[in-house]
């Protein structure tokens, strides 16, 4: 019996679907039918049900399935160990974009319950120096929309995120549900310093040119969420942001954008070519919540995501 077997089958235990299963082991669904079948005969009892359109554990499946669960993480508690005395602390430096967006520290936390004694450390800093610095090796993770990528950046789409605008709690936007484009026509946009931010300012002008009008900026900018506090609530300015923002203190509330409705995409960034342990498991933690949380879903509405 070899490990991989194990993985192989708790990884089709955990989707009970073959092409599923298959892709998340970035093997051919051929092989990995092959490698239970293997597993199969080495224990002398059938572990799923399967049919040409249904897969299911049986009673035996259910039960290997525990504790093939254990084996695999007491292998990986082994490897842990291992690693830890071979070496001093670990550490991870890891890119943000803003600290008022909530991807990246729920992905942390994931992170750190997995490798406690991983040292993090979290860099505040536009998508442009992610890059920069990824490829200097400063950043070992990012996150960012990795439209403008060098090719010594690799990535990968984790979240699809609806975009909807700050206002004040008393602004005319603030009374409404969602918030067509074209309002946004008579408001005026307070954008990011575009050497920080191009990519989602880009992702704005774009949206707002799609029902027809270019939106009209705000006469200054901010390197920051919590830096437009004021503006906003003083309702001097509406700010574009995703719903994974949280609005930074009270005067504020977040309306979705409809008509049409659009998602930003976030994406991890990381050094093109770089295998190490942690980076993986931030990938790992990335996927892992996205397809929990449903991030990479379709969704036909928003209504009913304002937040005050």
């Amino acid at each position: 019996m070899e490990l991989r077997q194990l993985h192989y089958f708790v990884t089709l235990a955990e989707e009970l679907h073959f092409g599923r299963a298959a892709a998340r082991e970035h093997i051919v669904q051929s092989a990995l039918s092959q490698q239970l079948q293997r597993l199969e005969r080495e224990l002398g009892v059938l572990l799923i049900e399967r049919t040409t359109h249904h897969v299911q554990l049986n009673a035996a499946g259910a039960a290997f399935l525990i504790e093939a669960r254990q084996i695999l993480a007491h292998v990986e508690r082994a490897a842990v160990a291992a690693q830890r005395a071979a070496c001093s602390t670990p550490h991870l430096r890891v890119g943000i974009v803003d600290a008022s967006y909530d991807s990246m520290p729920l992905i942390l936390h994931e992170l750190q319950q997995r490798y406690p004694d991983l040292e993090i450390h979290q860099v505040e800093v536009g998508v442009p120096e992610q890059f920069q610095q990824l490829v200097d090796g400063r950043l070992d993770v990012g996150i960012g929309r990795a439209s403008l990528a060098p090719p010594s950046v690799a990535s990968e789409l984790f979240r699809l995120d609806p975009l909807g605008v700050l206002v004040a709690e008393g602004h005319r936007f603030g009374g409404l549900s969602v918030v067509p484009v074209a309002t946004l026509a008579t408001e005026p946009l307070l954008f990011a310093e575009d050497e920080r931010a191009p990519e989602f300012n880009q992702f704005v002008i774009e949206l707002c040119r799609s029902v027809g009008f270019i939106p009209t900026l705000y006469r200054g900018t901010v390197d920051s969420i919590r830096a437009s506090v004021d503006l906003v609530v003083q309702q001097r300015c509406v700010l574009c942001a995703p719903s994974s923002c949280v609005p930074p203190g009270t005067g504020m509330a977040w309306r979705p954008l409809v008509a049409p409705p659009s998602r930003y995409p976030w994406s991890l960034l990381w050094r093109a070519g770089d295998s190490s342990e942690h980076v993986h498991a931030v990938l790992g933690c990335a996927r892992g919540l996205s397809r929990r949380l449903g991030w990479l879903e379709p969704r036909a509405q928003v209504a009913g995501q304002a937040r005050s």
